[in-house]
């Protein structure tokens, strides 16, 4: 699992960070917060799950992990989309819906937290 967590992080930064530069670019920086979040919640958080998940190969054996890796890598894309379609104006509909992805990526996340202070171990 840590190695899949690595792998669709990389993905999240290269959507983010190319994002970002169509901004520079553009100069239209509307989508600012699905740039920020794709690049916190995508690349960041889930490349440290993935490592710490390689460091301590306990941890992804639980069912919090399987909980996390799913609820995480379905709630952001269902938020990022969200977000961008509202902003845009497509519909005020995508407000509440981003919520929605928001809210399944923080149980999510919630749920590596729980896993990683209830079986966080040292190495022997």
């Amino acid at each position: 699992m840590g190695i899949k967590l690595i792998k669709i992080a990389v993905v999240y930064f290269l959507i983010g960070i190319s994002l970002g530069l169509y901004m520079s670019v553009t100069h239209k920086f509307v989508l600012s917060t699905v740039h920020v979040h794709m690049n916190l919640l995508g690349w960041v958080s889930l490349v440290i799950a993935g490592i710490l998940y390689l460091l301590f190969p306990h941890l992804p054996l639980t069912s919090a992990a399987k909980a996390h890796f799913w609820l995480h890598n379905i709630g952001l894309p269902i938020m990022m989309i969200s977000i961008a379609l509202a902003i845009l104006e497509v519909s005020p509909v995508f407000f509440p819906i981003a919520t929605l992805g928001g809210a399944v990526t923080v149980l999510g996340v919630f749920c590596f937290g729980y896993n990683v202070l209830k079986n966080l171990r040292a190495k022997a």
